[in-house]
């Protein structure tokens, strides 16, 4: 046995023998990408605190990732086909681990905002160049399976991230996070070499470099002015971003439509099924983006639990997702991909209409079942929108493909945390005004408790603080009046920590109540659009009918053929010889 894996996988006359091994290594690749988001929003108060960071200054931090991320997967993504897949996948952990340590080193808000970027940089490399190895590797009759061991994986780490950061949150301080992802990718580089075998396009005309740009101006526009608008306002920043986007979006379909050879064939939107599917996968994140960023919240901030506490309280989310996977499984190849993605849809609304009824005195017992309906909707739904998505591509795109999947999930997912979490910093804050109008609170303490629930906590125990240092005052007083005084201002002050924790605590659990609604609405119509979408059939995904063969025509052939014409000019070549 090779130590390092040399033989290309389209030379091979027969399936990768040790591919189910090899999508461990592209599991494990996935898993780092997702966990670098769930593990800092538990870190995230820990690091606000140390860094002094602004409310404008976390949001940069958790979105400096996802700007590169979303902006440079498509055009990377063509490059990896083009040069080498697994190669991309081996520089993506590599420039990942990088950021990662640049990370663990930051002592400034500016240092941490440039090495998540860094990080979003690797995973633009990383996420098409598991997806399009992963087609390439398995074949046809098996990549539905293989892709929904993928999407579990995605599940276990929505959960994983914030437990193993808690775990570390514990004993170290926020910066550890970092480190989670580089022993990880340490293991994953490694084990490409020797398990993944080497891939790209066996015809792959120039690169569209023209279409990258323009790809990488508009979705890093719009990327930026969905983090800027609903969060900072709709300024110069924000009206200009949108311009770009918009301008560079049509600039960019325009190109597409009269390249010979374009980076990706617009007019594959057209149809029903990659259309239905991609939306599915935007909506989808949406909601699950959305709800994760204010579910961990509520669980930290309004119900007290650590760190660690609430990583362990997100686990009934990731075993559900693995229920959900298997479901799909044995569903999808006898109901159709319709029914079982309707499904996961139509569970994903059930579940963000069930968080409606969180108000003040909610425990997380009233957390569970929404999120095992959530974990079971992302099973159902997500693995057959990828492998429909996938199946569209021929060989020499499977890169392209990946990319466009990764784009719609990386596109709804930052919808979701601008859209969801501006109406619920809008709603919490108009909430909190509501309840503490008439009282003695200062001024300056209500506007800063307004900021965020974390802010509004901090007033509080603010105020706390202040009454226990006038009670002590009160009992070292010698004068009776001044006792009298000091003691009756800490009462006041005592009795006003208690109403604005109270207040806090009740506001936010409104916002997340009407935020819920706002999402199963959001959701709910989506539904009903990707149930009018996707067309009927028992093909779980692919170029299927007369619509997959309009959608690959003149591209190239089915994966089997593909497969058949390999094997057939390694067998000529070998007789030859």
């Amino acid at each position: 046995m090779r130590l390092v894996m040399t033989e290309p996988v389209e030379r091979m006359d027969r399936p990768y023998a040790r591919r189910w091994w090899a999508l461990l290594v592209l599991c494990l690749s996935l898993l780092i990408i997702v966990m670098a988001n769930t593990a800092l929003t538990v870190a995230a108060p820990d690091m606000t605190q140390d860094l002094g960071l602004s409310s404008a200054d976390l949001q940069w931090v958790i979105d400096g990732y996802t700007v590169p991320y979303a902006a440079l997967m498509l055009l990377l993504g063509a490059i990896g086909d083009k040069y080498s897949r697994r190669g991309a996948l081996a520089a993506g952990l590599t420039v990942f681990g990088a950021g990662a340590v640049f990370g663990y080193l930051a002592d400034s808000a500016a240092t941490v905002i440039a090495a998540r970027a860094v990080m979003g940089a690797g995973a633009a490399l990383i996420m098409p160049a598991t997806l399009s190895l992963l087609a390439a590797t398995f074949p046809r009759a098996e990549r539905a399976r293989a892709i929904t061991a993928w999407t579990a994986t995605a599940g276990l780490a929505i959960a994983a991230g914030p437990v193993v950061a808690g775990a570390l949150l514990e004993r170290h301080g926020w910066s550890s996070t970092f480190l989670i992802n580089v022993p990880v990718a340490a293991v994953a580089l490694l084990a490409c070499f020797v398990l993944v075998p080497p891939s790209r396009a066996a015809h792959h005309e120039r690169i569209d470099h023209v279409g990258g740009l323009l790809s990488v101006l508009w979705i890093g526009s719009l990327v930026y002015m969905i983090i800027e608008g609903p969060h900072f306002g709709w300024g110069v920043k924000a009206v200009t971003a949108a311009a770009v986007a918009g301008a560079g979006l049509v600039a960019f379909v325009l190109w597409e439509l009269r390249h010979p050879r374009p980076l990706i064939d617009v007019r594959r939107f057209a149809h029903r099924s990659f259309a239905g599917a991609n939306l599915a996968v935007a909506l989808f994140f949406l909601a699950v983006f959305g709800a994760f960023y204010y579910l961990t919240q509520y669980l930290q901030f309004v119900l007290g639990y650590d760190a660690l506490e609430t990583g362990l309280r997100m686990l009934p989310l990731a075993g559900a997702v693995f229920v959900g996977a298997g479901l799909t499984g044995l569903l999808t190849p006898r109901v159709g991909m319709k029914w079982t993605v309707t499904a996961g849809m139509v569970g994903g609304t059930t579940a963000l209409a069930l968080l409606t009824r969180i108000d003040a005195g909610s425990s997380y017992g009233d957390l569970v079942v929404p999120l095992v309906v959530l974990g079971l909707a992302i099973g159902l739904a997500l693995s057959p929108c990828t492998d429909a998505i996938m199946g569209v591509f021929p060989e020499s795109d499977l890169g392209v493909g990946g990319a466009v999947n990764d784009t719609s999930l990386e596109l709804g997912g930052s919808l979701g945390i601008a859209i969801l979490g501006s109406l619920l910093a809008t709603s919490y804050s108009d909430r909190l005004a509501d309840a503490t109008a008439g009282s003695r609170l200062p001024a300056s303490g209500l506007a800063t408790a307004q900021d965020s629930v974390g802010a509004g906590y901090a007033v509080a125990r603010g105020l706390g603080e202040k009454a226990r240092q006038a009670a002590a005052q009160a009992q070292q007083a010698t004068d009776p009046q001044q006792a009298a005084g000091l003691k009756a201002q800490a009462g006041q002050l005592a009795e006003g920590a208690r109403q604005l924790a109270d207040a806090v605590g009740s506001a936010f659990a409104d916002a997340v109540a009407r935020t819920s609604l706002t999402g199963a609405v959001i959701l709910g119509v989506g539904t009903v659009l990707v149930a009018v979408l996707l067309p009927r059939g028992r093909k779980a995904a692919g170029p299927a009918g007369a619509e997959g063969a309009a959608v690959a025509a003149g591209t190239a052939g089915s994966d089997e053929d593909q497969d058949e014409k390999r094997s057939e000019k390694v067998r000529e070549s070998s007789g030859s010889r």
